[in-house]
């Protein structure tokens, strides 16, 4: 006698049978009971989860010539010829091989004749969305307006693929990926029917690597028979399925545990001897990783390892409990993080092996007996010992807050007014007296204005002539000269922006660049205090906004005045000038210092290193106000 594959011997032969569908079954078993069957059902799934199977049983339930129910009699001429594939009022159709519309429109010719010997002609598409968007054109009227005699079942992996069209003419089932556990009681169904011997591990093995489809867990079991020489056992199969064995587990995490790199490397060569899969292998040990944290985080009456651990092995379940005894939960936490990572760095590795290494090595890096982790350890002891600074803490005999940055540029010191300080918020002057000038800058020279009586007054007036009449030669290198005339152009905005642009004062003193600085400069200030600074950007600029860079603002800001600084920013257009329109209202042309923000910008120094694009100059302009 021929040996039929355990996959096809085994095909469920009613709804009974069927495994972990039990949402389908009682769907198509109430209509079928209650005599109210559509006139077309798709059914979706991945590969071998019982989409044809229930498809032929909801045929037979059809015809059954009982009478039409969800429990066919499996005796009558009917239900034979079903099981057996020659019932010729059940047409099959592999739409993979008749993509075709010439090969639809033939299907279809015969749709109108009355069946042969069932109650209805039923006609079975599988993979339904290989068919051309011809074929389903031509099927549409018929499949939403058929004959009474005639009833449509599709079949597919893929529904994506289906037109709307032909999906909202039918009723949809999505049958669900099969649970390890469902394709492993089934498997000892089976062979104890089979009357096969078999090892408990193994059917486990065999269920994960099944990846929630019955077909390919009894094809893969029909291997391991062979395999096995008609016995199914766990050596056999970790062999075939190329599984770390447990003494490969046990021995890296032990060596994780005690720190013995040498002996890891040990484990990993026994490993590759016996061809095992490092990813498989890779999984087992974050699977290992998680019953460990699972250890130290449930509940203290439940901190048995064998009840938490999956896997019979008395010694991992052991080292478990060490793991979780001995180890930190967050160093549980980095080394999973790390398994998972090389995961994805695995494909790219220069060998399976190699990239388990490298993870290998990664996890003891920041191992208990590693420098690397001592190191952490004693940088986040201090870190949490160290006093945090506090906005509260300096001195005041008013009980008034002064915000007093450092300037990062080379100003001139205030020739006038002493620095201003802030009152409490009741008592708070207008907007014009309270934005803080912190080591305000003089204004530019006018006639009206007397002359500086020191040297020192006309440092920033040096530096303008410079910049006007610059000397290279006279710099020692070129990088010397660049920085110099960077110093130059920033004192020249800020002596321009003094007095006239607080907000703008600010920036100038700020670290800021890029399009952060963009940002701030075309941001009228609403409230500055020695917490918040709030911000309007005029709806029209809102393309230079982005949470990062308002962010970068509030560091910078933070920065420069040595305490916490809250930004805000609201969409809104302002009456206050910001400090690009105080630039342009004074004749100060932008366009060399946009041309150098754009220039540090990270996201465009990307564009242009990987493919070599170039800033079109002529095309920058500074942001104006219409």
């Amino acid at each position: 006698m021929t040996y039929l594959a355990l996959a096809r011997k085994w095909r469920p032969k009613s709804f009974s049978e069927v495994v972990g569908q039990e949402h389908v079954v009682k769907a198509l078993s109430n209509a079928l009971n209650a005599q109210k069957v559509h006139h077309a059902l798709l059914f979706t799934g991945t590969r071998g989860v019982g989409k044809t199977t229930l498809a032929r049983i909801f045929a037979k339930s059809l015809n059954c010539e009982t009478g039409m129910t969800a429990t066919p009699c499996q005796e009558c001429s009917t239900c034979r010829a079903v099981d057996e594939g020659r019932y010729v009022d059940l047409i099959e159709v592999d739409a993979a091989s008749r993509t075709k519309v010439d090969d639809t429109r033939e299907l279809l010719e015969n749709v109108q004749y009355a069946p042969t010997s069932g109650r209805y002609k039923v006609y079975l598409i599988d993979e339904v969305h290989m068919l051309s968007g011809h074929s389903f054109n031509a099927l549409l009227k018929t499949l939403e307006e058929p004959p009474e005699h005639v009833k449509f079942l599709f079949a597919t992996t893929d529904p994506q693929k289906l037109p709307i069209t032909v999906v909202s003419r039918c009723l949809q089932f999505s049958l669900r990926a099969m649970r390890p556990e469902q394709v492993e009681n089934q498997m000892v169904t089976i062979l104890n029917k089979e009357s096969i011997k078999f090892d408990p591990p193994a059917l486990s093995l065999l269920a994960k690597a099944a990846d929630g489809s019955m077909r390919d867990g009894l094809s893969l079991l029909d291997q391991a028979i062979a395999q096995g020489d008609g016995e199914v056992r766990e050596t056999d199969v970790r062999s075939m399925l190329g599984s770390i064995q447990p003494a490969h587990c046990e021995g890296l995490l032990k060596a994780l545990v005690e720190y013995d790199l040498d002996t890891a490397l040990q484990v990993v060569e026994e490993m590759q001897a016996g061809a095992v899969n490092f990813l498989d292998a890779l999984d087992e040990l974050l699977m290992a990783l998680y019953s460990v944290a699972l250890v130290q985080l449930s509940d203290p009456g439940r901190s048995n390892a064998a009840e938490l651990v999956d896997s019979d092995s008395e010694v991992l379940q052991g080292l478990v409990k060490r793991c979780a005894e001995d180890l930190s939960p967050d160093l549980i936490q980095l080394l999973y993080q790390i398994g998972v990572k090389a995961k994805q760095d695995l494909p790219w590795a220069p060998s399976p092996r190699v990239g388990f290494e490298v993870a290998l090595m990664r996890m003891f890096a920041f191992a208990p007996g590693s420098e690397e982790a001592a190191k952490m350890m004693q940088s986040g002891v201090e870190a949490s010992a160290k006093p945090k600074p506090s906005a509260k803490a300096a001195p005041s005999t008013d009980h008034q807050t002064a915000l007093t940055p450092e300037p990062t540029t080379p100003l001139a010191q205030p020739q006038t007014a002493p620095q201003q300080q802030l009152a409490p918020h009741s008592q708070q002057a207008p907007h014009s007296q309270q934005m803080p000038k912190p080591q305000q800058a003089p204004k530019p020279q006018q006639a009206s204005q007397h002359p500086p009586s020191e040297p020192e007054a006309g440092a920033n007036d040096r530096g303008v002539a410079e910049q006007q009449d610059p000397n290279p030669s006279s710099s020692p290198n070129q990088n010397q000269g660049q920085k110099q005339n960077q110093g130059q152009k920033q004192n020249i905005v800020a002596v321009q922006l003094a007095g006239n642009n607080e907000w703008g004062e600010l920036i100038e003193q700020s670290s800021l660049e890029g399009m952060a600085k963009e940002l701030a400069m075309n941001a009228a200030c609403e409230k500055l205090d020695d917490q918040v600074i709030q911000l309007a950007l005029d709806p029209k600029n809102k393309h230079v906004y982005s949470d990062t860079r308002l962010k970068e603002v509030e560091q910078a800001m933070a920065s420069l005045f040595k305490r916490p600084i809250k930004v805000t920013l609201e969409f809104e257009e302002s009456d206050r000038e910001t400090p690009s329109e105080c630039l342009a209202r004074l004749g100060i042309v932008q366009l060399e210092q946009t041309k150098d923000s754009l220039a540090k910008e990270p996201g465009l120094q990307a564009l242009m290193s990987e493919f070599g694009a170039q800033i079109d100059e002529a095309s920058i302009e500074p942001l104006k106000r219409d």
